[in-house]
């Protein structure tokens, strides 16, 4: 991997991916790739903190390999699991052949790197170089945080009966938390962190451009204008990038080329996912934000 000159050289790697970036957030990303360090991206859901690890894995480019954590997730599930029925398979053939030899033997015979089966933590710092994803970190138990720490300081695994496998060359880890509880600091000292926060108007706009190039300036720009008022409101769960991109995708399909208040009732199922904050928004409030978004795109 050739890692970026500077900061402004990984901004314009990340734009030509399709992620516009601000420039707080490429330097982070510029010194965890100059100094090999994992990147640990806080922020609320829909911010775009997922995007980055594909982005990375497209541009640099490299395997991208995503863990996606769960509530009660282990170490079989996430690095690496001995395929019991294979092992059982091969005792009894050793033992019908009449090979089984001594006791110490077999064992050894059947923990055999053949017989492992790779989770996605073993297989990023196996093969090919990787962008290795631990997506929802915060998803997953506090104890599993524990199996990360010899990945993040060292690159490699230990696996008691067999060794420890180490990274030839290590992988661009990227750690993503929506924060519904909080990351051990174990963790946090091992990364470069970041906020990803809801991008501005201007880079939103950018955005939309990129990623909906079919949606007119003039949408576009009340799109913006109306999804950040929102996000100011008093909602259970303000819009995402992701929400903005699938609104303003479904306001083109209608047509439209403009906001009005009506077609904004019909559609904000596509923007917000709880029916409280879509009865909150719909009617006389959705009318008010229409005319500010107007306003504001003008």
């Amino acid at each position: 991997m050739t890692t970026p000159a500077d900061v402004a050289a990984t901004q314009r790697l990340l734009g030509e991916g399709g992620y516009v970036a601000d420039r707080q957030l490429a330097t982070t990303i510029h010194l965890a790739l100059k100094m090999g360090r994992p990147i640990m991206l806080e922020g609320e859901p829909g911010t775009g903190k997922t995007e980055i690890a594909k982005v990375l894995a497209a541009q640099l480019p490299r395997r991208l390999v995503r863990l996606q954590c769960y509530d009660g997730m282990d170490l079989a599930s996430a690095a690496y699991e001995w395929n019991h029925a294979r092992q059982l398979m091969a005792i009894r053939l050793a033992e019908a052949s009449g090979e089984a030899g001594d006791k110490g033997s077999l064992e050894r015979g059947i923990y055999d790197r053949r017989f492992l089966q790779a989770r996605p933590l073993l297989q990023a710092l196996e093969g090919e170089p990787a962008v290795l994803l631990i997506d929802e970190l915060d998803r997953a138990d506090e104890p599993f945080e524990a199996f990360l720490l010899e990945i993040l300081a060292d690159f490699q695994v230990t696996i008691p009966e067999l060794g420890t496998v180490k990274a030839a060359t290590p992988p661009v880890v990227v750690i993503t938390s929506n924060r519904t509880r909080e990351v051990h600091d174990a963790i946090r000292r091992r990364c470069l962190y970041h906020w990803v926060d809801y991008p501005n108007a201007a880079r939103e706009r950018a955005i939309l451009k990129i990623r909906a190039p079919q949606v007119s300036d003039r949408l576009s720009a009340q799109v913006v204008a109306f999804v950040q008022a929102v996000r100011g409101a008093d909602t259970f769960k303000p819009p995402g990038v992701a929400e903005t991109i699938d609104w303003a995708q479904a306001l083109s399909a209608l047509d439209a080329k403009e906001l009005e208040p009506a077609l904004v009732d019909e559609t904000l199922g596509a923007l917000l996912k709880y029916q409280d904050d879509i009865a909150k928004i719909r009617g006389a409030e959705a009318a008010r934000l229409v005319t500010e978004a107007k306003q504001a795109a003008a």
